[in-house]
């Protein structure tokens, strides 16, 4: 056979609602991994609704338990054909956030694919039920044409991402030898741009904390005591002022940007951002000054207020508020350690006088920033690959400016990671809409169909692919 015959085969599957059919069955599994009332249904996907799309296709498959107390169950599957051959690690996560009924519109029910258009609307339709059955079909579609894969196959799905991933780290380590591989190929997120195939090898890491400004256990009033005692508003609001200017520029010197890598910044100078297309335009005076938006966006720190509080702002009455208490969030790049970041902010806000305004940590997730050379093997193989299927290069992004947990996967097992997204910015991931493009869909499952072609049977490919030297 040939890699067109596969394409075919994967084209094919698409128009046919044959891919349809079975995104739908995963919509309808209401796995929200916030709710513990949910956690028979988040093993059911992995017990169950996999199972029955991978145990055709030759896989065998196994459900643990999570390491973390009470945490959503993990999978490990694996289908094998030699071990000379490239194995490949897929990942994804069948957790969604909530489904929000009622709030989407048209009374569209989250739990079922709704097409209108282009758009294909249900929970997880973009995050990430949609993107890993994409894998997955395009598996199938291989199959289909050549009887076998031409490489091993390990697919590591968790049903907790949505809330951080607990015991994903801990579960790798323990598992390092049965989901030891070559390379991690997976699907998470969006692309740049709705109009450019793109591949992101890492991401920012990510730390929520909680500034408070606590003085009374209660509110006073102030027409009484207005101007003798703190007003933890004020105060908390002045903190944070020092954390950036006016503009958004970090002021904490710790988490000041670091000249960035020469082959990281040639990378970023293709990495266009935002835009009418995407629904948001880039604001030039916000962030680092003197740098491109791909650079502050991808190559630096970045810090957000996420909520502010003191009082009730829908019953407001004459006081002063006896606390006050914001939740933040640093987004950091490569370079920097996060163990350290929260008493770095500690000393910041002590040297400008703000000692009473607490710090507190949100949970205890936190994930590492991971970042790869654009230019790494693997990532070349996989750009040729895209570009031979689809006519355009993809877009080589170092690292996502959001947060994924692909540290357990570049450090804890030690791979090459390499994730090709089939969402795009304006999905409305975790809010009511979210939805899935068709034309990217059926595009990512072409590239798909087309990559697994070429690491299992095109003569070019480079022969360190095989023998776990990449």
């Amino acid at each position: 056979m040939s890699k067109q015959q596969t394409l075919q085969c994967a084209r094919d599957f698409f128009d046919n609602g044959d891919f349809l059919t079975g995104l739908n069955t995963l919509i309808g599994l209401r796995t929200e991994c916030q709710d513990p009332e949910k956690m028979p249904v988040l093993y059911d996907y992995v017990s169950t609704a996999i199972p029955r799309i991978i145990e055709p296709l030759g896989f065998t498959s196994t459900v643990y338990t999570n390491p973390v107390a009470d945490g959503p169950p993990l999978m490990i599957a694996e289908r094998h054909e030699g071990p000379s051959l490239t194995t490949v690690l897929i990942y994804g996560h069948g957790d969604v956030v909530f489904g929000m009924e009622g709030k989407w519109q048209d009374e569209m029910d989250p739990w079922a694919v709704t097409e209108n258009g282009a758009r294909w609307y249900g929970r997880g339709t973009a995050d990430n039920k949609g993107q890993h059955w994409t894998a997955l079909a395009a598996l199938s579609c291989l199959l289909k044409t050549e009887g076998k894969l031409g490489f091993n196959v390990k697919l590591l799905l968790e049903m907790g991402e949505e809330v951080g991933s607990p015991g994903l780290r801990e579960f790798c380590a323990a598992q390092c030898a049965a989901l030891q591989a070559d390379v991690l190929l997976a699907s998470d997120g969006p692309r740049l741009r709705t109009d450019r195939a793109s591949l992101f090898m890492g991401s920012r890491g990510g730390l929520n904390f909680y500034l408070k400004a606590r003085y009374r256990a209660g509110g006073v009033h102030s027409g009484n005591w207005g101007g003798v005692v703190k007003d933890p508003g004020i105060r908390l609001a002045q903190a944070i002022a020092t954390i950036t200017d006016a503009n958004g520029k970090i002021q904490v010197a710790a988490w000041r940007p670091t000249p960035l890598p020469a082959v990281i910044r040639e990378a970023l100078q293709d990495c266009p951002v935002g835009g009418p297309e995407e629904g948001v335009l880039v604001d030039e005076d916000w962030g680092e000054p003197g740098l491109t938006p791909a650079e502050r966006l991808y190559g630096c720190n970045s810090f957000a207020v996420l909520t502010l509080s003191c009082g009730n702002p829908t019953k407001p009455v004459n006081a002063i508020h006896g606390e006050a208490n914001a939740l933040c969030q640093l987004r950091f790049i490569v370079g920097y350690a996060p163990d350290q970041m929260l008493a770095q902010l500690r000393c910041h806000l002590d040297e400008h006088g703000f000692e009473d305004i607490e710090i507190e940590q949100q949970g205890t997730a936190l994930f590492n920033a991971t970042r790869m050379d654009p230019t790494h093997p693997w990532v070349n193989f996989v750009a040729e690959s895209i570009e031979s299927t689809i006519g355009q290069a993809p877009v080589r992004l170092p690292n996502l400016g959001g947060t994924i947990p692909n540290d357990a996967f570049s450090e804890v097992l030690g791979l090459p990671t390499v994730w090709i997204p089939h969402s795009y910015p304006g999905c409305a991931q975790h809010a009511p809409n979210e939805h899935a493009l068709k034309p990217l869909l059926r595009e990512g499952l072409e590239m798909m169909a087309g990559l697994y072609w070429d690491i299992g049977f095109s003569e070019h490919r480079d022969p360190s692919l095989s023998t776990n030297r990449i």
